[in-house]
């Protein structure tokens, strides 16, 4: 038997830690991009990133080189760190904040002040920033660290909770932003990378693909009508329908590692741009098992920009209530069709109604697209503001018939000024206002005064039972003529008490005083 000699080679592997610094682009390279004629410029504002070049024949994920991209967004995605004022606040959560907060906003236990974290998106250079409702209700204080360890505090502007999203402002200028993208373009399949601070672990930028979009999971707005356990282990409130399907899901679907400190962070392809906003995932152990979705950057355009210009979302309603369609829901209603939404009721005076649109009609298409669930209508719609017209196709019968429906205002949304100061007791209020027009002096008999625009659950406002619509004409006897107004009182108080007196909507006095702890 022929002996071979044999040389046995020893192979040491070993694993090496890198330590990585995001460098921070030279203003120089800042590039002014609108997105749409109704967009405010500072949205459509690309920060330190080069223009990515044209890439003909590709989708919206350009090239599979993710160092760019992530170079680009991370300075621009911040830590937000928020400060509940006692227990009792952390024990009136919404359903939202349950369900969301344990799962992304790594809610701690200790004795004292509550507090969470998230991530958030500077979206403009003097300082807006968007991310999630979840994240900042009913915070009394939020602050907010940048990548390069600047720390401010922020105030919020506004909130929509039937998107999850959220507008928050710091005092800050020609701060780093990333520049906004088209969730339209995106497909299944194309990389993308999730940019936050999971687990406090600041700048975390992970990779995954697109893995479905238009996802609903009936966890926004929904009601208390009794827990189901869904596959993920995880509970989900079932949306009523009564609602009129007010609130809007049309998720993007990721399998990048998104964990708890995620929520409001950045979704973002590889050429940088921002597609959508983390907002949950789905899991058995409340952490990473592949299942992330995120806010369509497109849908949040329009609610953001509302919200800085009117303090709440202008949104139009088809004024409709419907069912989704799949074969159990078909056999049900005893109809051949297995996908689209099947109308259950229509609004009176509603522009569905209007429009001719009927109970029993089946919605097959919006604006030419085929529809296969809700999200398909919702988000369309979630776009648009009252007076906006949408085209519908539907099964009426054995016929397909169209109907151009203008979209009716559900409640009115008030003009909004910005303020910067006096954040975490403007925070604790839980309101936003509008400055009053000449008309609305007149019909009050006053010379002073702004309007409640936005009341956010879980505030003073809130608490009060302060609706929409009320007036304040004055804070500690100070008269009141904007936000700037309302910001310099509380900024410069002798007195541990705050007293805000104007008027109900329907006239009658107001008289709002409070303790400031």
């Amino acid at each position: 038997m022929k002996k071979f000699g044999l040389t046995l080679l020893t192979a040491f592997v070993g694993g090496a830690m890198a330590l990585g610094a995001y460098k921070v682009i030279e203003n120089k390279y800042a590039d002014n991009m609108s997105f749409e004629d109704k967009q405010k410029v500072y949205y459509a504002t690309s920060n330190r990133l080069t223009p990515a070049p044209a890439v003909t024949g590709l989708s919206s994920a350009g090239s599979v080189d993710f160092t760019e991209a992530a170079a680009a967004v991370t300075p621009a995605v911040v830590y937000i760190r928020t400060t509940y004022s006692d227990q009792s606040d952390n024990d009136k959560q919404s359903k939202m904040q349950q369900m969301f907060g344990e799962m992304f906003g790594q809610r701690m236990r200790p004795s004292g002040p509550q507090m969470a974290s998230g991530s958030g998106v500077i979206i403009s250079p003097d300082g807006y920033i968007v991310t999630n409702n979840h994240v900042v209700e009913k915070a009394a204080k939020i602050d907010i660290v940048t990548n390069d360890h600047q720390t401010f505090q922020a105030k919020v502007i506004g909130t929509d909770p039937n998107t999850d999203l959220a507008l928050i402002k710091i005092d800050g200028h020609n701060l780093p932003i990333v520049k906004l993208g088209n969730s339209d373009a995106v497909k299944v399949g194309e990389w993308v990378l999730a940019v936050g601070n999971p687990f406090k672990l600041t700048s975390t930028v992970t990779a995954g693909i697109v893995s479905a979009k238009g996802r609903g999971l009936n966890l926004i707005g929904s009601e208390d009508n009794g827990e189901d356990q869904n596959p993920f282990g995880r509970t989900q409130y079932q949306t009523q329908q009564p609602r009129l399907n007010k609130a809007i899901e049309s998720f993007i679907q990721t399998d990048a590692a998104i964990n708890p400190g995620n929520s409001g962070g950045a979704l973002v392809n590889t050429n940088g741009e921002l597609i959508g906003i983390n907002s949950a995932i789905a899991s058995h152990t409340g952490s990473y098992e592949g299942y992330g979705f995120a806010i369509p950057i497109n849908l949040a355009k329009k609610v953001l920009d509302d919200i800085e210009k009117y303090g709440a979302v202008k949104r139009g309603y088809v004024g409709i209530s419907f069912a989704e369609l799949d074969q159990d829901k078909a056999k049900e209603l005893k109809v051949n069709r297995t996908y689209g939404l099947y109308v259950s009721s229509v609004l009176p005076n509603s522009g569905a109604a209007q429009a001719g649109l009927q109970e029993g009609d089946i919605i097959t298409k919006v604006e030419g697209n085929t529809v296969y669930e809700s999200s398909d209508l919702q988000e369309r719609v979630g776009r648009l503001a009252p007076g906006d017209k949408i085209k519908i196709s539907a099964l009426r019968g054995g016929d397909e018939k169209n109907f151009t429906i203008t979209l009716k205002a559900d409640a009115p949304a008030p003009k909004m000024a910005v303020t910067k100061s006096a954040e975490e007791l403007y925070n604790k209020l839980g309101a936003s206002f509008k400055t009053l027009s000449a008309a609305e002096k007149a019909k009050f008999r006053t010379h002073s005064g702004v309007m409640v625009a936005q009341v956010r659950e879980g505030g003073v406002f809130d608490n009060a039972e302060i609706p929409i619509g009320s007036v304040i004409t004055s804070v500690n006897k100070q008269p009141i003529n904007s936000t700037d107004d309302i910001d310099k009182v509380l900024s410069n108080m002798n007195t541990s008490t705050v007293v805000f007196s104007g008027f109900y909507p329907d006239g009658s006095r107001l008289v709002l005083p409070f303790e400031v702890q």
